[in-house]
């Protein structure tokens, strides 16, 4: 039962003997809606979701800390994992223009690099055990993006 709906049971403050009596008192109503119980696939298909988006916000903060660093350097490059694998490949690639970093800053920067590779390997391996394939995730992002995401399912999308 979502907490949502046993909400408007509780009657005071609250504690765990508070919130029993407002989940009984929910309970006994003719009209309660359940949520229906996830199966083991269900629970693993997101399961698998959530640690996808947890690795991406890792991959993200280490882009950011990353970008960070060599903007105190001067060295200023736009959002965008794909930016970010270029200025690694400048600062520890051997085929490109080579950026002119102190030791020290190479030190400190392999880390991060280390841990967004990882990363990505990651991320990759997740993204090739979903069943329809993340293109069809992708295009559902872009669905929530468009003017029609806030009607309902029953209703049909207006032509373009």
């Amino acid at each position: 039962m979502p907490p949502a709906y046993v909400k408007p049971y509780v009657k005071r403050g609250k504690n765990d003997a508070t919130d029993t009596e407002a989940i009984c008192e929910a309970v006994t109503r003719p009209n309660m809606r359940f949520v229906p119980v996830k199966s083991a696939d269900e629970q693993a298909v997101l399961m698998l979701h959530r640690t996808r988006a947890l690795l991406i916000r890792q991959q993200t903060m280490l882009a950011n800390a990353f970008r960070a660093h060599l903007a105190k350097f001067g060295i200023v490059v736009a959002q965008g994992i794909r930016h970010v694998r270029a200025l690694i490949e400048r600062v520890f690639g051997e085929g490109a223009p080579a950026i002119d970093l102190p030791v020290l800053a190479r030190i400190a920067l392999r880390p991060l690099v280390a841990q967004l590779m990882e990363l990505r390997l990651q991320i990759k391996t997740i993204e090739r055990n979903f069943s329809p394939g993340i293109g069809q995730a992708r295009k559902a992002d872009d669905w929530k993006r468009s003017p029609e995401w806030g009607l309902s399912r029953r209703q049909p999308l207006p032509r373009q």
